[in-house]
C-alpha cells in the first residue's frame, strides 16, 4: 500500500513600499496617462 501526500504552505506577506518607490510610481502613471491622451487625441475615427 503506497500512500502518497503532498503538503502545501503558502505565506503571504504585505508589501510596504518605500516613499520613493510610491512617488516614482505615481510619475510612471502620469506619464502612462499623458501618452495614452496623445494617443487618443491623434486617433480621429472618420
Amino acid at each position: 500500500m503506497t500512500l502518497n501526500i503532498i503538503f502545501f504552505t503558502i505565506t503571504i506577506k504585505r508589501r510596504h513600499i518605500s516613499l520613493q518607490e510610491a512617488l516614482h510610481h505615481q510619475k510612471m502613471e502620469k506619464l502612462y496617462d499623458e501618452i495614452k491622451d496623445r494617443q487618443i487625441s491623434m486617433y480621429r475615427p472618420y
